[in-house]
């Protein structure tokens, strides 16, 4: 069952209608298929025309759709063979992190992401999405593996933020994100890196400082929740969608400041609607960079980094 957003109400009650027809079709011997014809194409019209004008503030209403795909779905839908690796060697295993090695269109890889969950159990196991030190540093022994056996290195990016809790700061929260863009910056092979839902503060960025940053269409990435900063500039999280739109945290915004390079389209309606089809998009866009990049030397994929990064907002 779709789970619709408050600006998709119109739809819904569209729908509501559709299905109140079809039901009606079944037990009746009147003809209302040519009505159920017209509704569908209205309804699919107005759910294209409703996505193609979103606001940043819809959008990033999109991009925390309880029903969109995680991690694990783009394994499933986008990646063969799929071995799990897990732990830091120091402390233990953050499931808000996960990652190991996979397959993308027969080219290994190593694979590493936010997974959020799907329902209320999985959201605990996995902290919602908000890694901790332990998580930032299994990222980083991965990293380290991509290096020393040559693969290329993916990363999906879906997090409101790194873990703010205590007992993460008392585990040195600051340090393990900040070497994990460290370890992003200084590696020796290909690093692509896709904003699937939200990219949030330093949490995702030490996820995703590669030389080739993708981005889903509704997806949104930027320094603070939006509410988080209305909070701080109006004193109220009310003023969240003002927020948002200041901020940019558009793809579309953020690829003409050259904050990323290429937006992955979403099937009409959001990547929630239809998780294989948006998942394969992804793969194919990510193999896409891969292959311009597999081959070029160390130091010249370190210096793509420094330059894109360096070169931040000078559109």
């Amino acid at each position: 069952m779709i789970a619709y957003l408050d600006f998709e109400k119109p739809v819904a009650q569209l729908d509501a209608r559709i299905e109140e027809l079809r039901a009606a079709s079944s037990s009746d011997d009147v003809d209302i298929s040519g009505e159920l014809a017209r509704l569908e194409t209205k309804s699919a019209d107005l759910l294209a025309s409703t996505y193609a004008a979103l606001s940043p503030w819809q959008k990033t209403q999109v991009a925390r759709h309880p029903k969109r795909p995680h991690f694990r779905d783009y394994v499933a839908f986008a990646f063969d063979d799929f071995v799990p690796l897990g732990g830091d060697r120091l402390y233990g295993d953050d499931q808000a992190i996960m990652g190991g090695l996979a397959t993308l269109n027969g080219r290994k890889v190593v694979l590493i992401g936010h997974e959020k969950g799907h329902d209320t159990e999985s959201r605990i196991r996995h902290n919602f999405g908000m890694g901790k030190p332990e998580g930032y540093r299994k990222a980083i022994r991965l990293m380290e593996l991509a290096g020393r056996f040559g693969l290329p290195l993916v990363t999906l990016v879906d997090t409101s933020g790194a873990f703010p809790g205590i007992e993460a700061e008392e585990r040195g929260q600051a340090e393990a994100i900040a070497r994990s863009t460290e370890a992003c910056l200084a590696l020796p092979v290909p690093m692509v890196s896709a904003i699937v839902g939200e990219g949030g503060s330093g949490g995702a960025v030490a996820l995703a400082s590669a030389e080739r940053v993708l981005m889903f269409e509704h997806a949104v990435y930027s320094v603070i929740s939006p509410e988080g900063c209305a909070s701080i500039l109006w004193r109220t999280a009310e003023k969240a969608p003002d927020a948002a739109e200041a901020m940019k945290v558009t793809a579309q915004n953020l690829e003409r400041l050259g904050v990323i390079d290429r937006i992955v389209p979403e099937p009409i309606g959001g990547a929630h609607r239809d998780p294989e089809s948006a998942a394969k998009a992804l793969g194919e866009a990510i193999g896409e960079e891969l292959d311009a990049l597999v081959g070029l030397p160390a130091d010249a994929l370190r210096r793509l980094r420094e330059e894109r990064f360096l070169t931040i907002g000078g559109n």
